[in-house]
């Protein structure tokens, strides 16, 4: 074998092994991108899209202690104890995203309120809005109040579907609701007249800014209790705070109003520093007693008293509330103590 032959013969080996480990080799596959959240800045702050979708979701809500006092017999669950204490939690979801409609929102509330005596979860809100339209369970135009410590101006949770206007400085809604005994003494007086196919209601409200005055006038009529009533609520900056002022007629006991003929309330919501707040409120109440058939005859009551709001920290609150009530059958303070953490 001469030194040609050899040469030839290892460079013909060295391409045979090279090619063998080419046609071996392993080539790693490209990691597929990850798909992080992105913040969604169309709709406010809060929300973020969906990972792959359009759609940006808002999650919110807060876990609140409450230790609740008062001096009227019976108070809590029927017995003599003065105190009662609760947890209550609430986490809502709100999506929102465009389309050829305007813009679709949906919206679920679930919240428990747990004390000694119950420990539950239940379906607080669940609606859909398209543009201006809304319908599903909600609280409607009722359940806004002043601060609510002091004043009772109604409330209701109901099955309704309704359309909202809004523009800078004037808003008007309209809303047909499903209802039900559960809000009026009418129910338990005269036969319960909801169990017909006549419980049905209709509200319609409208307001806004009036140079340093905002006004809303809210009307409403209950096709089963063949009754209506109607409210106004003003509000304006006076001085470091804002004072706000309501009123209410009624026709007679309703799901949408069933405490009075009429009502005023009025409260002073006080910015003392940037931590505290008092807010001293009052309410009376005028022929607060109903018959039968539903309509107010004699009666009155008066409440009166002091919430003070304190700002631990950004998200953490405390809330200190004492009213004084009479009535015609008695006399009482009751109130709370409130520690809140919102998310």
């Amino acid at each position: 074998m001469n030194i040609k032959s050899l040469l030839l013969g290892s460079a013909a080996a060295l391409a045979a092994v090279s090619g063998a480990q080419a046609a071996d080799a392993i080539v790693a596959a490209a990691p597929e991108p990850a798909e992080y959240v992105r913040v969604c800045d169309a709709f406010g702050t809060g929300y973020f899209y969906i990972p792959g979708t359009e759609t940006c979701l808002r999650v919110k809500g807060y876990v609140r202690f409450e230790v609740q006092a008062s001096g009227q017999d019976g108070a809590f669950n029927g017995d003599d104890r003065a105190w009662n204490a609760r947890t209550r939690g609430l986490v809502t979801f709100d999506t929102k995203s465009d389309s050829e409609l305007g813009t679709i929102g949906s919206t679920i509330t679930v919240r428990s309120w747990a004390d000694e005596s119950s420990n539950s979860v239940e379906l607080d809100e669940a609606f859909i809005t398209v543009g201006g339209f809304k319908a599903g369970q909600m609280y409607n135009y009722w359940d806004t109040d002043l601060s609510g410590e002091t004043d009772d101006l109604g409330s209701n949770r109901l099955n309704a579907i309704g359309y909202d206007y809004k523009s800078d400085a004037f808003f008007a809604g309209v809303m047909v609701d499903e209802l039900t005994g559960f809000y009026s003494r009418t129910a338990a007086n005269s036969g319960n007249p909801y169990g017909d196919n006549n419980r049905v209601g209709i509200e319609a409200q409208v307001g806004g800014s009036f140079g340093p005055v905002t006004a809303t006038l809210l009307g409403a009529y209950d096709f089963a209790a063949d009754d209506a009533a109607v409210r106004l609520i003003a509000s304006a900056d006076v001085g470091p705070g804002t004072l706000s002022v309501a009123g209410i007629y009624s026709t007679g006991a309703s799901a949408y109003y069933d405490l009075s003929e009429w009502t005023v309330a009025a409260e002073y919501a006080a910015k003392i520093t940037d931590k505290v707040s008092l807010t001293p409120g009052v309410q009376y109440w005028k022929n607060t007693n109903v018959d039968v058939n539903g309509d107010y005859t004699d009666g009155d009551a008066l409440r009166a008293g002091l919430t003070v709001d304190y700002k631990l920290v950004e998200n953490l609150t405390t809330k200190l509330s004492v009213q004084y009530n009479k009535t015609d059958a008695e006399n009482y303070w009751a109130g709370f103590v409130r520690l809140q953490r919102s998310f």
